[in-house]
């Protein structure tokens, strides 16, 4: 999971730069997504529908916010949809750590993480958490390969991750599910490039991680 966070701070001057063209400013999406999770009006949806309906609604009004900027959104959406807020890093050479700030919401974070959908996949832990930790994998991929659809920039960030961690030591590491899941937020994020009414949810039902 943590290796997400890595390439979300290497595209941060990326990222900062694409806001000057933007309606709506990153953090103003961020928290958009943020203060929905935890909205009364989410709960709902979820205590009526399936997750997977959830994560579509999620999807369609953060696309609204941004006036149908699907680049936008989905940007905020990985950023809006972490189960935490700060990133470890291990500094080598001095062998000291620090805590890398990330801009999501910080207030009501516990309800946030609560209400976040939890079991839309078909082997999705039994448990509480479930896979909230992977929407914001899913969301992060489908914006790079929707953004910036040039070359193959997941795999080749994947690959540069692996350099940037030998030297970097980022806590947490990549499992099989993280790369399947990943290889779901592609797919969503090329579909999203020949049609812009493509839901989440087309990608991910009746998916397995395992």
């Amino acid at each position: 999971m943590r290796k997400l966070f890595v390439v979300i701070f290497l595209f941060a001057n990326f990222i900062t730069s694409a806001q000057i063209f933007s309606n709506v400013d990153l953090e103003a999406g961020v928290n958009f997504v943020a203060d929905l999770i935890c909205s009364e009006e989410f709960i709902q949806i979820r205590k009526a529908n399936s997750d997977l309906d959830a994560i579509d609604s999620l999807f369609s009004k953060t696309k609204t916010f941004y006036n149908d900027d699907i680049s936008e959104a989905l940007l905020a959406l990985t950023l809006g949809t972490l189960p935490y807020s700060e990133m470890p890093l291990v500094i080598p050479f001095f062998n000291s750590s620090m805590n890398v700030p990330l801009p999501t919401k910080r207030n009501n974070m516990d309800l946030k993480i609560k209400n976040l959908p939890s079991h839309f996949m078909i082997d999705s832990p039994k448990n509480h958490f479930g896979d909230k930790d992977k929407l914001a994998h899913f969301f992060c991929n489908a914006y790079l390969e929707y953004s910036i659809p040039i070359f193959n920039v997941s795999d080749f960030m994947s690959i540069f991750v692996e350099k940037f961690e030998e030297s970097f030591k980022v806590e947490g590491a990549l499992d099989k599910r993280d790369l399947q899941v990943n290889k779901l937020g592609k797919e969503f994020g090329r579909l999203l490039l020949n049609d812009t009414s493509t839901l989440p949810s087309v990608v991910l039902t009746n998916k397995s991680l395992d």
